[in-house]
């Protein structure tokens, strides 16, 4: 199997490309780490097929008897090889490639190893979020530790959210979310969030702490100015070049588990130009129903997928609509500066709690699911949606603590987290 990848000299990835050998599927893989030699010989930089910021160039990744459908788009993956490249070695007319490679539509994958350099697999591994740890502690994840270390997280956030105790508990279960199922249209286990209150003046001071955070704590992290002009011009959405044979990403094809923020206080009045209202319904979508949809010319391709989106504005958002809007009130501004020892035991945390299991007893869903009919009674506005996200907030509560089962004291905190929340939006 022959797998292009766009590798940077930062060691990020970027697009990749693959074509196959007979019985062989076609992968893309894209590339999270990859070491290069240090060599007066390097290949010519072509950045014009992604969005990753630095300059980066083409790689052929060679993977011999992969079994089918291991890689899937937008996998992390790490290969160990054979790398080589000599921009004055001749392509080989009697190598047997060359038929293959005038049957493939990847122009770059035609190209000789004077122009793209190869990369002979011998060992791959596909990532998670825990491989991203310098260090993995072998210990087991008892609740009794991850309390601790659960405490020390929560104060570091609310130090960063200028002592606002529930912005900071909101922030925690939200960087603890993920899509855990899918039911239908339906997704299950997201929450998204949105802190309102927010202007140029505050994203300045506790907007860049927080992104500063979130990119010390997330193994992919993005903060995305989102203005006028950036929705006219943005590139969202990936598409496939059919005449280089090549998937273009777009800012939105993300690995799973990526962390998106948004700053809507850039947003002033103005005209969305036609690439402005596409990008504004590919945000919507992928707020909604955690899809992308691929742009393959002819045709188009939702691709599924599982990103927390973080959204700081001055009112709640219309382009962004988050699973929860949180009212912003900072009282101080506390200088924030956490260890790398911290950071390292935090990041090993969020990993952990984010890969428990979630049960509960059928009698603890029986009382829940009361708890819930009564609600809806006493209050005619509560609908399906919210009562679910009651649900997915006593369940990341729950993990929280290191516990893989819901109990009634979960649920009860989620719900007194849902009460002063909805205090301070009125």
């Amino acid at each position: 199997m022959h797998c292009l990848l766009q590798v940077s000299e930062n060691g990020n990835g970027g697009s990749s490309s693959c074509s196959k050998k007979p019985k062989e599927d076609d992968v893309q893989i894209p590339s999270s780490s990859a070491e290069m030699p240090a060599s007066e010989n390097v290949p010519q930089m072509n950045g014009n097929d992604h969005h990753i910021p630095g300059s980066s160039f083409s790689c052929l990744v060679k993977i011999y008897d992969m079994p089918e459908s291991q890689v899937k788009l937008n996998d992390v993956a790490e290969f160990i090889g054979v790398y080589t490249f000599d921009p004055e070695l001749a392509a080989p007319n009697d190598n047997s490639d060359d038929i293959m490679f005038d049957l493939i539509e990847d122009v770059t994958a035609q190209l000789p190893p004077s122009k793209v350099p190869r990369l002979h697999c011998l060992v791959w591994r596909k990532l998670s979020s825990v491989d991203f740890l310098a260090k993995h502690p072998a210990v087991e994840p008892l609740p009794s530790l991850l309390k601790g270390i659960r405490q020390s997280l929560l104060s570091h956030l609310t130090l960063v959210l200028g002592k606002d105790d529930l912005a900071a508990n909101c922030l925690l279960l939200h960087l603890l979310s993920r899509l855990r199922t899918r039911v239908d249209v339906v997704t299950v286990g997201r929450l998204s969030l949105n802190f309102t209150g927010f202007n140029r003046e505050s994203v300045s001071i506790f907007g860049k702490q927080l992104n500063t955070l979130i990119q010390g704590l997330m193994p992919y992290s993005q903060a995305i100015p989102l203005s006028i002009e950036y929705l006219n011009t943005a590139t969202l959405q990936p598409r496939k070049d059919n005449k280089s044979g090549r998937l273009v990403t777009g800012v939105l094809q993300l690995p799973q588990g990526a962390h998106l923020t948004f700053d809507e206080t850039l947003l002033q009045s103005g005209s969305l130009a036609s690439k402005g209202v596409e990008n504004t319904v590919l945000l919507k979508n992928l707020m909604e129903s955690q899809m992308v949809e691929y742009d393959f010319e002819y045709y188009k391709l939702e691709m599924a997928t599982d990103v927390q989106l973080l959204t700081l504005s001055e009112g709640k958002s219309n382009i962004l609509p988050s699973d929860l809007v949180v009212p912003f009130r900072a009282s101080t501004v506390s200088a924030v500066n956490a260890t790398s020892e911290e950071l390292e035991s935090w990041r090993w945390y969020l990993a952990t709690v984010r890969s428990l299991p979630q049960s509960s007893e059928p009698e603890i869903y029986q009382t829940i699911q009361d708890e819930m009919v009564s609600a809806m009674r006493n209050d005619r506005s509560l609908g399906c949606t919210e009562l679910s996200r009651w649900l997915t907030m006593a369940q990341i509560t729950a993990s929280s603590f290191g516990e893989k089962s819901l109990s009634l004291e979960h649920w009860q905190m989620a719900k007194e987290l849902e009460r002063l929340r909805k205090e301070r939006m009125q």
